[in-house]
This record gives structure tokens, sequence and C-alpha cells, in this order.
């Protein structure tokens, strides 16, 4: 869909700015004018992690005037592999700072703002207000459905990019000229259903294509120029070197966005998510041990069947000793090969799969089952820091 530029455009280039853009300003759909406007843009980036990374940098390199950037989370080593603007040296650095000052060293010419918070319902609203284009690039549903709903809600066009494995996802929404994400996705999937990239991975170079997309439709929404991906799903398999296209339509009963609206102002997303479940909630009310209960139970001899929910992958790179492999995705199917003589103890990275996993069992009558609070996670911090953490 072709639609007009979303910014106004700036009064005037420096002569260094005009000699930093010179390769945008002799393309004729660019131009002097579509640079100008990049200039006055103010982009928020949600999230400077996989598809943050590139997506901040190119949006930088490209003159984007004012980049602000939501994250409170800090560097961890395993970032590295996707993130690529961070460095070795920036562990353990607040990522908002560490993608500020790679960013002022692409192009000073960037007013860099930094939100370093984390964005839920009572903040969302006030922080995309300061700018004309988000893009997001989170890695799990609630924000996705908050990112959407704030947009909605304050008339805000924003690029949605996706990733996981080999597959990537993007398209741009804007109620006002097309869906918005709850007309595609209604309903979240239910809790532990989809891995998350740290559950199950992801390919590091897969980021940049999809970054690399997404600040292609910011640009293109900005300036007013080419087809914009409003109306339209694009996925790509890295697998297979395809791109695809599929038409995305305005729910006219959508609750946010359709004819009669039923959501009007933000609510608890993590709620709407189930990001952990009532049932798993309750299952690991009473059924709950620690790393080190976990190792003395394994001291003395106790008889239990220690089970792994993660994913193969995962098995591979690191175990609790005398664990067994079942994924969570499998275990209702293998629920008669357990056995019902002695007590079955759960664990996973961190917990939160081991508690839906527990609630899975407590229905099916295990009522000794047990999990292992904070997972493998723990048990190296806890138990034996030897083994790697992922």
């Amino acid at each position: 869909m072709s639609l007009p530029p979303l910014v106004e455009p700036a009064d005037t280039l420096s002569n260094d700015e005009v000699r930093r853009y010179s390769r945008h300003l002799i393309i004729p759909d660019v131009g002097m004018d579509g640079q100008k406007r990049l200039k006055n843009a103010k982009v928020l980036a949600v999230g400077a992690g996989g598809l943050g990374s590139p997506t901040l940098m190119y949006l930088a390199a490209a003159g984007v005037g004012t980049l602000g950037i939501v994250d409170f989370d800090i560097v961890d080593e395993t970032n590295l592999q996707r993130q690529i603007i961070h460095g070795q040296s920036d562990v353990d650095r607040p990522k908002a700072v560490s993608a500020a000052e790679t960013i002022r060293e692409i192009n000073p010419y960037v007013d860099v703002r930094l939100h370093e918070v984390r964005l839920d319902s009572s903040n969302a609203l006030e922080i995309f207000a300061e700018y004309d284009l988000i893009v997001d690039g989170t890695d799990n549903f609630a924000t996705r459905y908050l990112v959407n709903d704030a947009c909605v809600l304050l008339g805000k066009p924003y690029v949605w990019g996706s990733i996981f494995r080999f597959d990537g996802q993007a398209s741009v929404f804007w109620a006002e000229h097309g869906p918005c994400y709850r007309c595609l996705y209604p309903e979240p999937p239910p809790p532990g259903m989809v891995p998350s990239c740290a559950e199950g991975g992801v390919l590091g170079v897969l980021c940049g294509s999809i970054g690399a997309i997404q600040v292609t439709e910011a640009i293109k929404v900005l300036t007013g120029i080419g087809e914009t991906l409003v109306g339209r799903l694009m996925i790509y398999d890295a697998l297979e070197m395809s791109y695809r296209t599929v038409r995305a339509r305005k729910d006219p009963e959508c609750p946010l966005c359709g004819k009669n609206p039923t959501i009007t102002e933000l609510i608890d997303y993590d709620a709407f998510c189930g990001v952990v479940s009532d049932a798993a909630v309750a299952a690991a009310a009473d059924s709950t041990i620690t790393a080190r209960e976990l190792k003395a139970m394994q001291d003395a001899g106790k008889d239990f069947l220690l089970v792994d929910v993660r994913e193969t992958g995962e098995y591979d790179i690191v175990r609790i000793p005398g664990s067994v492999l079942i994924p969570k995705g499998d275990l209702a199917s293998k629920l008669s090969e357990l056995p019902a003589d002695k007590p079955i103890v759960l664990h996973c990275k961190s917990g939160a799969r081991s508690a839906e996993a527990l609630a899975l069992l407590k229905g099916a009558g295990f009522a000794s089952a047990t999990h292992v609070q904070g997972g493998v996670l723990a048990w190296v911090a806890q138990v034996d820091p030897s083994l790697p953490t992922y």
C-alpha cells in the first residue's frame, strides 16, 4: 500500500550531512526531500536485542534524526551471537547504554533517547507519544500485544518483526490504513505452546535479514515512498531462501480497531497472554524444591525420576546428572510410561516450563510430583558452577 509521508521535512541539511547521505540524495525517490524527512523523524525501537540491533544501526546510518531505545536488560554473553550492536566489552552493561554508544559512533548527528524501563501498561502511552513511528523487535507475546494496542490507541504506525530458528516474519501495522496485530492474531497461543528464542534457538544472521526489512519499511513509511507492508505479512524461510507475502485484512470485529471496539485502554498483558498460567502457579504452590534440595535428594540415594522437559538441543548443551529427557510438548503422550510408584521431579531451564508440565502431571493424578525452582540455571549457580549456561 502506498501511503503519504509520515513526517514533514526538516528545514535544511548541513554540508556535512549532504556529504554523509549523498548516496541517498542521488536516489530520485529519496532525494533531498526524503532525507530531510528522515532527519526530522522520531523513531522508537522497542528492544535493543536481536532485531533491535540491526534496526537501530541502520536507522542511525540512514539519518533518522531522533532514535529512542526502550530496554531495561543488560548484555549477556549469549546475546553476542546475534545482537551485533553490542560487543564483548559490553557484557554486564545496560543494553540501552551500549546501543546508544554504538549509534553515536555510527552517526553523531542522531539524537539518542534512552528509556531504561520495563515497558508496561503504565508507561507505554507516555513513551510512545514522543515518537512518530515505533519499531517492535520484542520476543514475547505480552509485549507484542502491548505495543500493538498502544499504537492503535495513539493512532501511530509500527513496524513489526518476529524470528525463530530459521524463520522470520515482518509487517507494518497501522489501524488507520489496514489491520492491526490483533486482526491477524486475535488470541495469544497457550502458555508454553510456542518456545522463545532462548528455548528454541535462532540463527543469528536471521536478525539481520528481518531487521533490515524492518528498517526498509520504516524508511518507506517515514518518507512516503514505495509500497509498504501495510495489509501484507512477509514470511521468510532462511533454509529454503524463500520470501512470500500473504494478504492481511482488517477484521471488522476486532475488539481494538473494529467497528465496535471493546478495548479502549491498555490491559494486563501478562495475564492476557498467560505468561505463567493459573494452573501452573497453583501446581507449583506447594510442590517446588530448590536445586540444593534436589542435590540433597540425590546424595541421600532417594529413589525418584528426574525429568528434563526442555528441548533436545538444550539437553545436549547442559544437563543435570541423572535426568531423562522428555520435552514438554511430548509429555502428554508419555504419561503412561511414567512410574506411579515413585516421585517424579521435573525441571527445565528456569522453572516456567516445568511448572506448566507439573500442572499437567498433577491433573493426570501424579499428586507427589514436584519441580525445581530455577531449573538448570539454579543448578549451575547453586550446585555445579563448572557447567555451562546458555
